[in-house]
């Protein structure tokens, strides 16, 4: 492990941190195989119902792969192809609590989570045809599912750069705030996630994955609603309504 990339968990809710500011959050292979253990462990740990990904510093979020060690063939796009297509799968709902600006891979790291929360400031933009690389593939795919084809041409193909009003325009970003609001907006947006049914989440937002593929297993997916229609949260969810008090999800 390195101390470059951090995790910790705080009730139902993980923290996912990019702790390298010196090197705006960049992501060398130690830190790459950091995070892909990390996020091994989250999906192991039932206790967690949502995962917030930040960075450390008030200038960047991510600023992607570690160019150094890309160029000296010390990592490749497929090792952080890994690291995204993972946090992408998680099952459980993400959010991006962006600390500033997103560069490169950053912005499909970013992307891979299921919110973002954005500050007042930041710019965005993926220099990849500006250096001379091929975006990979399943990143490629990744923009194009979550923004539609033009935006991703305008991201990748034209390097355009965006600033923080330009990327809630587009939807890149879900909330737009003050840096001194980012914290509260964070913990608000994770707080009320956890506070949700677990397996309703889970369920629907497997679902959801597998429609913006544009393949839904129905078979799966009508497993899947049965299941809750058959768990006790909701009937926990029921009586919370009836009684007019917060109900106490167990995920089961």
């Amino acid at each position: 492990m390195t101390d470059t990339v951090l995790y910790r968990r705080a009730g139902h809710i993980g923290y996912l941190t990019l702790n390298n500011p010196a090197r705006h959050n960049s992501l060398g292979q130690g830190e790459l195989e950091a995070i892909q253990a990390f996020l091994a462990e989250v999906e192991r740990d039932a206790a967690v119902r949502v995962l917030v990904v930040s960075g450390t510093g008030d200038k960047t979020f991510c600023a992607g792969a570690a160019l150094n060690e890309l160029g000296a063939g010390k990592i490749s796009g497929d090792c952080f192809q890994a690291t995204t297509d993972q946090l992408a799968a998680l099952s459980i709902p993400t959010v991006a609590s962006l600390n500033g600006n997103v560069f490169g891979g950053g912005v499909e790291l970013a992307l891979s989570c299921d919110f973002r929360i954005g500050i007042e400031g930041i710019r965005m933009r993926v220099p990849a045809a500006a250096i001379g690389l091929c975006y990979p593939l399943s990143g490629i795919n990744r923009f194009v599912q979550r923004l539609g084809v033009n935006l991703a041409k305008r991201i990748l193909v034209a390097s355009e750069q965006f600033d923080a009003d330009a990327m809630k325009e587009i939807g890149f970003l879900d909330h737009l705030v003050m840096p001194t609001q980012r914290q509260e907006a964070t913990d608000d947006l994770a707080h009320h996630i956890a506070g949700l049914a677990p397996l309703a989440v889970r369920a629907m937002k497997q679902i959801l994955q597998q429609a913006a593929s544009g393949a839904i297993d129905e078979v799966a997916a009508a497993k899947l609603a049965a299941m809750c229609l058959e768990s006790d949260d909701l009937q926990e969810g029921f009586a919370a309504q009836r009684e007019k008090r917060k109900p106490l999800f167990k995920g089961a």
